[in-house]
């Protein structure tokens, strides 16, 4: 009886000792797995993008002004019968305003005057050129016939040098009337082209839309008086076609290698949300401008237009798509700085020797083979964290693409250490001047508190 009950007994102990061994394993695996904030591997989609902010400007302006000074006396209208006024719609030659014309108009009755003046002289010229020619005709017979009988009994030489002198008196009359019409033609040139710039300017009294296009902005009002000097003054900014539109975006030194021609481009304007427009890049502009020590390139993306719902001057928060995958797997990118050794000294204690030396030869064999695209992920496994080996490719700035024959979707991975916690759930505060206890209990992670977020 004696010895079954020792038997009993040490049964009894050994099962104890087992369970105390089996209890202070899964307590130690369970607080492992609790130290690490972990995140799954997806599969999906990334965008390597370029954010830069820009305007909608439109494709083409056409800014009309004036070129002669007076009053505004009225507008015109636009193809319905309104008004011209901002947005409206007009087509090449639609009257935009009138200016007051009353002293060019009499201008150019001045001129017309003067030209007719100019023309009659011209002809007073022409019939003048005429006489003298007719008495160049007769002293030239006087002298033909004094030159035959010559100085004699018949002619006296007085009369026969009166005859020659008449003669050559009348021959530079008549080049003295050829010279006067000429003066009078250049006379009525002169009053014809005062008078064309007189019309003209009496012209440009009426102002008119040069091309097809939509009103963007009105600059004068009615009984407001314009000056032309040196530079015509602005009345109205005209788009060319608001069907074609261009965002203007300020792109950082730093990125504007990556930016080139035909490159996709998605935006937004915070009119609408949650609405996302596209577009392709046109132009680079090379006149950089310097604002604060930060050089910046003035990059031209062209978008249609054609719903009409983008207006002018919206400010746009633009992404430039650099690169695009798809259907890859993703993981955050703290998942690929975080290591063992990065932990600090508390981590020290609590990660174990073994992945500590682990790290330290992932590490050097990374130096060795001076891969850059080659990275390294620690999974939680059996109470410590080990290594997989990945092959590192694009990435957003939160997340990264990864390959590699150990990786899989859903497999977890560390992205950093849990905060200690209490078993109610509250954090303990830490003095970090205070002696810590190594033999103080670990507790484990709230529900959820292991998820990326």
């Amino acid at each position: 009886m004696t010895r079954i009950f020792r038997i009993i007994v040490i049964f009894v102990v050994l099962a104890v000792a087992m369970g105390a061994v089996l209890y202070a394993t899964s307590s130690r695996q369970d607080g492992a797995a609790a130290r690490f904030r972990t995140s799954e591997v997806k599969r999906g989609d990334l965008r390597v993008t370029i954010s830069a902010t820009g305007t909608v400007q439109p494709e083409e302006l056409v800014d009309v002004g004036a070129q002669v000074a007076g009053k505004i006396v009225s507008f015109g209208k636009d193809e319905s019968g309104k008004v011209i006024d901002y947005g409206s719609s007009v087509e090449v030659g639609t009257v935009l305003a009138r200016i007051d014309d009353e002293l060019f108009a009499a201008d150019v009755a001045q001129a017309e005057a003067q030209l007719a003046q100019a023309r009659a002289g011209l002809e007073r010229s022409e019939a003048d050129l005429l006489q003298l020619q007719a008495r160049l005709d007769q002293a030239t017979r006087d002298w033909n016939r004094a030159r035959k009988l010559g100085p004699s009994e018949a002619l006296s030489q007085s009369a026969y040098d009166a005859a020659l002198s008449a003669y050559e008196v009348a021959r530079a009359n008549v080049a003295v009337g050829r010279a006067a019409i000429i003066q009078s033609k250049s006379g009525v040139a002169q009053a014809e082209a005062s008078l064309r710039k007189a019309l003209q300017n009496l012209a440009y009294c009426t102002i008119k839309s040069p091309v097809k296009g939509v009103i963007i902005d009105r600059r004068v009002n009615i009984g407001q008086t314009v000056v032309a000097s040196l530079n015509a003054p602005s009345l109205f900014l005209i788009a060319k076609d608001l069907r074609r539109l261009q965002v203007w975006v300020a792109v950082n030194e730093a990125d504007i290698g990556n930016i080139h021609p035909e490159q996709r481009v998605v935006f937004t304007v915070d009119a609408f949300p949650e609405e996302t427009f596209e577009g392709t890049v046109g132009k680079i502009r090379l006149n950089a401008t310097l604002t604060q020590n930060v050089v910046s390139y003035i990059v031209e993306v062209n978008t249609d237009n054609a719903s009409g719902r983008l207006l002018p001057y919206l400010t746009a928060n633009t992404r430039f798509i650099v690169e695009e995958r798809h259907d890859v797997l993703l993981v955050p990118n703290a998942a690929l700085r975080w290591n063992p050794q990065s932990t600090g000294r508390r981590g020290e204690r609590q990660a174990g020797a073994g992945a500590r030396s682990m790290a330290q030869a992932v590490n050097s064999e990374d130096q060795a083979f001076d891969a850059p695209s080659l990275a390294t992920l620690w999974v939680p496994r059996g109470g410590d964290v080990h290594p997989v080996k990945v092959r590192r490719g694009a990435s957003d700035g939160v997340w990264s693409e990864v390959s590699g024959e150990e990786v899989s979707e859903g497999m977890q991975v560390v992205i950093g250490e849990q905060l200690a916690e209490d078993r109610s759930g509250s954090s303990t505060t830490v003095n970090p001047f205070a002696p810590q206890n190594p033999w103080r209990p670990r507790t484990a992670a709230r529900p959820g508190e292991g998820q990326a977020r």
